[in-house]
């Protein structure tokens, strides 16, 4: 734990010194920052938690999004979801097909796109990928006012809603000037 423990104290310490130094006094750009350092953070903290499974985050995240989907999804939908180009999602797949925790199945309606869903292995490992993580949640966010995770969850979502419509207008944009 006193690794842990240095490390943070580092992190802690650099971040302090970094909006020091870049002069980062406004609440956008503090805000900006604590957005991005929090869910790196989450992430590394549950990746930490999880690494006794024996699955990479981006491994636990592939099979986290197929196991929410009522429908299993395509290798295109997937990595769209997921924010991955196509052949990163492919060599993901790939992997965790040879895991025998994924099956790749040919869609009814169209031959040339194959749907992905989870094995009983799969499932089975999703289940305890899916405990871990509620438990981790529960843990982080015993200390936070409900009221003020209610909020917060709000906002995180408002913003969320606004990123998507800049990058859909972006994309309308460069689609109407062609």
């Amino acid at each position: 734990m006193p690794r842990c423990g240095a490390a943070h104290a580092i992190f802690k310490q650099f971040s302090v010194r970094r909006v020091v130094q870049i002069g980062m006094n406004s609440p956008e750009e503090r805000f900006s920052t604590a957005l991005h350092s929090t869910a790196r953070a989450w992430r590394q903290a549950l990746n930490r938690r999880l690494k006794h499974l024996g699955i990479s985050q981006a491994g636990w995240l592939t099979i986290a999004a197929i196991a929410k989907d009522k429908v299993a999804p395509s290798q295109s939908e997937l990595a769209d979801r997921l924010g991955v180009e196509g052949a990163t999602m492919v060599a993901m797949i790939d992997r965790l097909v040879k895991s025998q925790l994924l099956v790749r199945e040919p869609s009814p309606t169209d031959r040339r796109i194959k749907r992905v869903s989870l094995t009983e292995a799969g499932e089975r490992l999703y289940a305890q990928l899916r405990a871990e993580a509620e438990a981790f949640r529960r843990q982080i966010l015993a200390e936070i006012d409900p009221e003020t995770l209610r909020s917060a969850t709000e906002l995180l979502e408002r913003l969320q809603s606004l990123a998507e419509q800049q990058v859909c207008g972006a994309a309308d944009q460069r689609t109407s000037q062609t």
